[in-house]
């Protein structure tokens, strides 16, 4: 521990240390040009400076920090009087502290130390006024006297006039004390930092003046500050057990995607494998190399991971950047395995199951303060996933009010919330990737994919990809996968994992081209992707035939297209990304898409999830509902609709089929059993 100075020689110190440093100094002239309170300085710059202040600025921050502030304030009146006459306060404020603590390991041994800790905004009070500096006024001779207050102490006056000694005299003068803007915020470990089977550990953070609304919810931040104790909770009768908060001297939002640092000789292994021809190839068999086989599926998980441009339009419109995928297939077919791997790798990504979330859980909660009866917002997982990849497992088991919250964050990409009196937009740029088990507990090939997936329709179109992963038994592929399975149980490499990334590499290389590569569509490409768009319409033309592919579908190609041109991190987007992505959407749509009565693609089979040869039958069923409706004056009989429907020419296997389709979709309900009524009717 460095010998305590005085504080003239501190403050000399500090005076020495910004007038020397030319990048400091720069910093003032800087303050004073945008009427700044706060010079933000280094850490490592004051330890290279003087080893002693440095040592004494992590031992007794309050101490020195006092001091430095009016340093500043002296060299702030030297530079311009003005400045410091109107602005009145200044701050040092110190970046970074050899103790870098993480969340988890904030011990008492810190107590009073300068220390760095690194978290997710999750909650945050809004700005009140903290009485810094409390004028009191003696009833009885008028005297006066300032004192100043502390954080997490009780405001008392004095308890005797010092000039007429009457004693309990003393009242506040509010309009002659001085307040600064106080906020709580409430920082939490970061979701990808989390052990496994932890709750997550969070830390209170009080910040001060200009900090004050200088993060929001969801933001990834690294502060600097002094690890205080509430000494507000010692009271008479209590144990003596104190909770710790962090009151705040630096404070900054790092870039959510890049929490990671990629050093010189990362790049230089990234820019080596880019050049390889086959590169897109190596970073699809990269992606869960333990899963034997769905290679299209691992080329959608890769085309999400990477992502394609976020565009604004001339008229202020926005278009999204990330590509959504939906992943369905029969049980014990790796789906969870996989949705685990791109938690990993992706460079943020927040984990969540249908079952064990709710919809305030999923987009924004509004929680009450225990103190103080305030209101204020508490981010989800698709807000905390902003910038990232919100992993949802088991979707179709969430509740149907639940799910609604899901469609706004995934189109828009915001979440709007109003609850209790508090009316909120929030981010939440994430890319959403799925997975579903079928409805009937396999998927039924005879079946369409909306009737097969407990989903409903307006969901599953803002799915840019969605993939069907059936379990049916083939020889050849069987055999593979038990040689594949078997191999990895007994420690023997399968051919899998020959020549690929190591993950931790793959997610340096996906950040790599998230943060430097936005791709541009060649003239190559565009004509691709317009001649494959026109095609699929021009085959379906005429009247109530099927409709293969809509704009919507259009915008998710352009995007699979810059993906692919990102996993090559180039800079143009070429006829072959365009030929890929054609590709993948061919391979999407043979899996879901095709209209079994016909044989044609159909995305109105997803879009509405009536295929075009159903039409005809759907609305026959809906005209003859709405006329017996009308004769019975309220809800229908099942039995007499099917009856009715057969004589108009609709089979009653079918009619009844087409009942339940509605029902799930919400345009029918069956008020009491045997009988249905049209919804709004």
């Amino acid at each position: 521990m460095a010998v305590e100075l005085a504080q003239e020689a501190i403050r000399n110190k500090v005076k020495d240390f910004i007038l020397s440093n030319e990048k400091v100094l720069d910093e003032v002239v800087n303050m004073i040009v945008q009427h700044e309170r706060s010079l933000e300085v280094d850490f490592n710059e004051v330890l290279i400076y003087d080893k002693e202040l440095a040592d004494l600025l992590v031992e007794r921050p309050r101490q020195v920090l006092q001091i430095a502030d009016a340093a500043v304030r002296e060299v702030v009146e030297e530079k311009d009087p003005e400045t410091a006459r109107r602005l009145r306060r200044f701050y040092f404020r110190v970046k970074g502290s050899p103790y870098s603590i993480p969340l988890r390991k904030l011990r008492s041994e810190y107590v009073g130390r300068l220390i760095k800790v690194e978290g997710i905004v999750t909650r945050q009070t809004p700005p009140k006024h903290f009485l810094h500096r409390a004028l009191y006024r003696c009833t009885q001779c008028g005297y006066e006297l300032e004192l100043v207050q502390e954080l997490e102490r009780h405001v008392e006056p004095p308890s005797r006039c010092p000039r007429c000694g009457a004693s309990r005299s003393f009242t506040l003068v509010a309009e002659l004390s001085q307040y600064i803007d106080w906020q709580k915020l409430v920082v939490q470990e970061r979701p990808e930092e989390l052990p496994p089977g932890q709750l997550p550990r969070s830390v209170e953070v009080v910040v001060l003046d200009d900090l004050v609304d200088s993060v929001k919810p969801g933001d990834i931040v690294s502060m600097t500050g002094i690890l205080d104790l509430a000494l507000s909770e010692l009271k008479k009768g209590r144990p003596p057990v104190l909770s710790s908060f962090l009151s705040a001297v630096h404070l900054e939002s790092t870039n959510k995607e890049l929490v990671e640092d990629i050093t010189r000789e990362d790049e230089k292994k990234i820019i080596e494998i880019s050049r390889r021809p086959d590169v897109r190839d190596l970073v699809v068999r990269s992606i869960a190399p333990s899963i034997y086989g769905h290679e299209e599926v691992k080329e959608a998980v890769a085309c999400l991971l990477f992502g394609g441009n976020e565009i604004v339009y001339p008229d202020g419109v926005r278009v999204r950047g990330d590509i959504h995928v939906l992943i369905v297939g029969d049980p014990g077919t790796a789906k969870s395995q996989l949705l685990k791997f791109t938690a990993k790798v992706a460079p943020r990504a927040v984990y969540t199951t249908g079952k064990g979330s709710s919809a305030a859980g999923l987009t924004a909660a509004v929680v009450r303060d225990r103190l103080t009866g305030d209101f204020y917002l508490e981010a989800g997982a698709l807000v905390l996933a902003d910038k990232g990849v919100a992993i949802i497992d088991e979707i179709d088991k969430m509740d149907i009010k639940d799910r609604v919250a899901i469609h706004e964050a995934m189109e828009q990409q915001t979440v709007s919330i109003s609850k209790a009196g508090i009316v909120a937009t929030l981010n939440a740029r994430a890319a959403v990737l799925a997975a579903a088990n079928p409805a009937f507990g396999r998927y039924l090939p005879n079946r369409t994919v909306a009737e097969n997936i407990d989903l409903p329709v307006s969901l599953l179109s803002r799915f840019d990809l969605i993939f069907v992963v059936k379990d049916e038994p083939q020889e050849d592929y069987d055999k593979a996968v038990a040689t594949h399975i078997v191999d990895l149980h007994t420690g023997a490499l399968p051919e899998s994992f020959k020549d690929i990334m190591r993950p931790d590499l793959l997610r340096k290389y996906i950040i790599y081209a998230r943060r430097h590569v936005k791709p541009q569509l060649s003239e190559e490409a565009k004509d691709r992707i317009r001649q494959f768009y026109l095609e699929m319409r021009r085959h379906y033309q005429g009247p109530g035939s099927a409709i293969a592919i809509t704009a919507r579908q259009l915008e998710a190609l352009i995007r699979l297209t810059i993906a692919e041109a990102k996993m090559r991190l180039s800079p143009i987007a070429t006829g072959e990304d365009a030929e890929r992505a054609v590709r993948l959407y061919l391979a999407f749509l043979k899996s879901v898409g095709i209209d079994l009565e016909s044989g044609v693609v159909d995305i109105d089979s997803i879009m509405t999830g009536v295929p075009a040869s159903r039409r005809e039958a759907y609305i026959k069923l809906t005209e003859t509902l709405k006329k017996m409706e009308e004769v019975y004056k309220g809800p229908v009989r099942l039995d007499a609709l099917l009856e009715e429907a057969e004589k108009a020419g609709v089979p009653r296997a079918e009619a009844q089929r087409l009942v339940d389709l509605m029902i799930r979709n919400g345009e029918l309900y069956t008020p009491r059993p045997g009988y249905v009524k049209r919804i709004g009717a």
